[in-house]
């Protein structure tokens, strides 16, 4: 049987178009793990100077010195170079891999600054980024929408300088990965969740709704303030939180919490991504089925009709 040129055709054509739509799909949110407790999280130390307020964990590791607290202030809990930091950084390092490997991958300029842009994940030809005035990032009307920033180097914002969400656009749902160390300039706002291969310095001034995530090296702080960012209808916490160490002052929260055997604690919060685990998946499978489906179809419809043909020949 031999399916007419023009029927293969158009079935291909609509396989096509059903398969490749949305194959430049948005970015998928990166599961932090256990480091999505934390506002603040350090591999060598955690320095502060001035009145840095930070509301969510804060935690070090393998590193061991934390110092400017007080003057500064943690509404959460304290974790130095214990088991907890340690899964921290564990889950960091899988988050940061995470980020790092998403495709497709939009590449523009490196400043940022007087832009506009869309969900999705971007890089620039110089391998990093800046921020000179305002980056506006559009959510389109989607509270789940993600934004993924990857650069080889460096995260540079100017002083005064603002990342600014609109339409639906949250900040738990923006993710720098970072190459080496970021930087946000005096009394800069910035939006998101970095995550440094090395260091993050936070100059006089400069506040994140977000969480300040380094892997190796230093979190250096001056008169911030850090918010730890949950996205709507989320639980306000993920596994493993557990009771602070003997030289921790900080208030420790243990309900629904399930001890380990290594003494630990899990609380259980069901729909948080796991660092780790494969992100949710866009329905480019969905639509490259309905392609198949259409073409089968259409190869079906030639082969009646060619029976058709033969018969009436008989």
């Amino acid at each position: 049987m031999q399916i007419p040129s023009r029927v293969l055709v158009a079935a291909l054509a609509v396989a096509f178009t059903f398969g490749m739509t949305g194959s430049a799909s948005a970015a998928t949110a990166v599961g932090l793990g256990t480091a999505y407790n934390f506002a603040v999280l350090a591999g060598s130390t955690i320095t502060n100077i001035g009145s840095t307020v930070i509301t969510g964990d804060l935690g070090l590791s393998p590193g061991t010195s934390v110092t400017g607290f007080p003057p500064g202030t943690v509404s959460g809990n304290q974790h130095v170079a214990n088991t907890v930091a340690n899964q921290a950084q564990i889950d960091l390092t899988a988050a940061y891999i995470n980020a790092a490997g998403q495709t497709p991958v939009t590449t523009i300029p490196t400043e940022l600054g007087g832009s506009t842009l869309t969900p999705g994940s971007y890089d620039s030809l110089a391998g990093d980024f800046s921020i000179t005035g305002t980056l506006t990032l559009n959510g389109e009307g989607d509270p789940d929408a993600v934004f993924i920033f990857k650069t080889a180097s460096t995260l540079t914002t100017a002083g005064s300088s603002q990342v600014v969400l609109i339409n639906g656009a949250q900040a738990c749902n923006v993710f720098w990965q970072v190459g080496s160390s970021a930087t946000l300039g005096t009394d800069s706002s910035f939006a998101g969740n970095i995550l440094a291969l090395t260091s993050a310095t936070l100059t006089t001034g400069a506040d994140v709704e977000g969480r300040v995530l380094a892997r190796n090296g230093a979190v250096t702080l001056d008169a911030n303030v850090i918010t730890r960012s949950i996205c709507a209808g989320a639980e306000p916490s993920v596994p493993v939180a557990d009771q602070p160490d003997a030289d921790e002052s900080s208030p420790t929260d243990t309900d629904d919490a399930v001890t380990e055997e290594d003494g630990a604690t899990t609380t259980a919060t069901p729909g948080l991504p796991q660092a780790g685990t494969a992100p949710k998946q866009s329905g480019n499978g969905l639509q490259i089925t309905i392609g198949l489906l259409v073409l089968a179809s259409a190869m079906s419809v030639a082969a009646v009709a060619a029976r058709k043909k033969f018969l009436v020949k008989l």
